[in-house]
């Protein structure tokens, strides 16, 4: 082993909290002292917000028991933030890590969050200044190159799966259209999970909508009428973030055919999920264009992120699993790296945890391979088969007609 070094770690979590992130957390102190960590482990309250004001909490000497519990529990524990940071805001963050002695540095987070480590540790060599910093994956909507699946994308997929289960079963019992809005911006693997609990053509979801497929509100209003007039009714799944074949978001286009206005963010952005409008426009839409009475539209939101009744066990060993190994990463002697997860088999289902360089997975996105898509309106079977592993158990469901 090599030698261990001096000093404190500290361990933070970005962005949009999931099921398991508490995981990752208990998995990064876990290693630490199975591999003879001895210094201060501290928790950056509210991510690099708090560590720019050196506002930690002390978890080397919390009870197991404790810890335990905490990492069963949903969303972010620490506290999380959605600072992007640049390289002054990283250059604070050192000189507080120098302050405190810390020379482990562990952030669980998004491609962003990877870059964060990346430019830290950067700015501590040009310093001199020795520092092992480690990125633990985590995101639901499972865009992070160089992995097979994301800590939390498990657990947000069995939430959206059985969610789908239930909205059909609700709409067999009283026919109609009904729409859902899934996260998923620019990657559609949540959305793709609606798909789960299907157990035949006639189940719903019927239309899944996702932001690599190339669409129109034609070609929605057409695909919306025959599945309508084949079934009498249609469930569809759809993703905030579809848009057409010039990669602009249908959200304009749908709320302009619906004869509304699009909401926009301070920086021109159009909302999508998170204000309702998306379901909002395409429901309008199918009334005034196709004469369907009985639509209906829902937005899944912040629900499919840490909800606890729907956790996925492989989920939370895979997040345990990924911080424990960025921890004994550092301690072996490694500088920096994120940690993956990769799929070795699925039959036995088994993986392993890889170390892949910060620059390899900041600032880029995995797409949902386009041979799951079925003619920019489905997802096919053989998804299920990359998917159900992950997710686990979903609930088991009889029809009497």
């Amino acid at each position: 082993m090599a030698q261990v070094l001096k000093g404190n770690a500290v361990i933070g979590q970005s962005g949009g909290p999931t099921a398991v992130i508490n995981q990752s957390v208990v998995g990064v102190i876990e290693g630490l002292k199975a591999n003879g960590f001895e210094g201060k482990i501290y928790g950056a309250h509210h991510a690099v917000a708090g560590m720019l004001k050196g506002d930690f909490i002390e978890l080397q000497d919390i009870p197991q028991d404790r810890l335990n519990r905490f990492a069963n529990t949903p969303s972010a524990g620490l506290g999380s933030s959605r600072d992007k940071p640049d390289t002054e805001y990283c250059k604070n963050i050192l000189k507080v890590l120098e302050q405190n002695e810390i020379h482990y540095f562990f952030y669980a987070g998004g491609n962003d969050s990877s870059d964060t480590c990346r430019i830290v540790n950067e700015l501590a060599k040009a310093e001199g200044y020795e520092l092992r910093a480690f990125h633990c994956p985590k995101t639901i909507d499972n865009d992070l190159v160089c992995n097979d699946h994301t800590p939390g994308y498990g657990s947000a997929a069995k939430f959206v799966a059985q969610a789908f289960m239930g909205d059909n079963l609700d709409n067999a019992a009283l026919p109609g259209v009904k729409v859902n809005i899934v996260m998923g911006r620019h990657a559609g693997f949540l959305t793709a999970a609606s798909i789960l609990g299907r157990r035949s053509d006639a189940d719903g979801p019927h239309l899944v909508y996702v932001p690599e497929a190339r669409l129109s509100v034609d070609k929605i209003m057409a695909d919306v009428d025959r599945t309508f007039k084949k079934y009498g009714r249609c469930v569809m799944a759809v993703s905030e973030g579809i848009h057409d074949e010039n990669g602009e978001p249908l959200a304009a286009k749908l709320a302009e055919a619906a004869g509304g206005e699009v909401e926009r963010d301070s920086h021109g952005n159009v909302q999508l999920s998170g204000s309702g409008a998306l379901g909002d426009f395409i429901s309008k839409a199918i009334k005034s264009k196709l004469g369907i009475k009985r639509v209906r539209a829902d937005t899944l939101g912040y629900l499919q992120r840490s909800f606890a009744g729907c956790v996925s066990e492989v989920d939370q060993k895979e997040a345990r699993g990924t911080g424990y190994k960025a921890a004994e990463l550092a301690m072996a002697g490694d500088i920096d790296g994120s940690i993956a997860i990769q799929r070795l088999s699925d039959d036995p289902y088994q993986v392993t945890y890889a170390k892949i360089e910060l620059g390899d997975v900041a600032a880029k996105t995995k797409h949902l391979d386009p041979k799951y898509i079925i003619d920019d309106c489905n997802i096919c079977e053989s998804f299920k088969q990359y998917l159900a592993p992950i997710v686990g158990p979903i609930a088991e469901i009889e029809t009497l007609f």
